[in-house]
């Protein structure tokens, strides 16, 4: 049925935002106690978004192409090793790669952007070279078959068939991102991870609550632009939700 799946993602972020705005306010107790934190979240909110932007802009400027490469019949020698490094890159945690951005880029946004760029990098690159992979030989053939170059028939036959895998791995690793830019702030990188840390040093819950609870709706909010972008961009052939 058309708009189903979106349909349910969108249901889905509503409840979750209903849910998570339901905890907030029976933690918080009171209004005023909700509102107290209002100026900090507003403002932590936005370095959280700039950071999501960076690191997730770059990992998709990098990773889309990195994938169309690999995909390439000439780097078929060379694409299963470098998903492997990709792969041993992903393992180690992200709060150990920040670390070591720390060590050679120093505090702040600097080393921040760089270990959040790398551990969103993955998810897009084995999806576009997954998606890329998987377009039918019948198509490929068929557009060779009328004439077309390599360059066209990438833009016109493969990587239309391939978006909606490419857009999934896309929705994944933003959402991770968002989820896991809070710990930039131990490296002085700011975000909402500022209120999290800071109150669970100090045994504070509303505190931890006004930062833990907007990142989870940051979270959900992305989730669900990223899936009615897909609904809007995919063909309607290759969209499962448009079928």
């Amino acid at each position: 049925m058309p708009l189903q799946n979106l349909r349910g993602v969108l249901r889905l972020s509503l409840i979750g935002f209903v849910f998570a705005a339901g905890v907030w306010v029976q933690a918080s107790g009171t209004l005023d106690e909700l509102l107290f934190y209002l100026p900090d979240v507003q403002y932590l909110v936005g370095q959280h978004l700039w950071l999501t932007a960076m690191s997730g802009g770059l990992a998709i400027l990098v990773a889309i192409p990195l994938g169309i490469v690999l995909s390439r019949p000439s780097m078929a020698h060379l694409a299963e090793s470098v998903m492997q490094v990709l792969n041993v890159g992903t393992t180690i945690p992200t709060l150990a790669v920040l670390a070591l951005s720390m060590s050679f880029l120093g505090i702040g946004t600097l080393p921040a952007v760089f270990g959040l760029f790398v551990a969103t990098l993955l998810p897009i690159t084995r999806n576009t070279y997954a998606g890329l992979k998987g377009v039918s030989p019948a198509l490929r053939e068929a557009a060779s078959g009328i004439g077309m170059a390599p360059i066209q028939r990438l833009f016109r036959v493969e990587l239309p068939n391939a978006l909606y895998v490419i857009f999934a791995g896309i929705r994944t690793a933003l959402t991770i991102n968002v989820g896991t830019v809070p710990l930039a702030f131990l490296i002085g990188a700011g975000g909402l991870g500022e209120l999290i840390f800071t109150g669970i040093d100090l045994y504070d819950p509303l505190m931890m609550l006004a930062g833990a609870i907007p990142t989870a709706l940051l979270a959900i909010a992305v989730d669900a632009l990223i899936a009615t972008t897909a609904f809007l961009v995919v063909p309607r052939g290759v969209n499962p939700s448009r079928a």
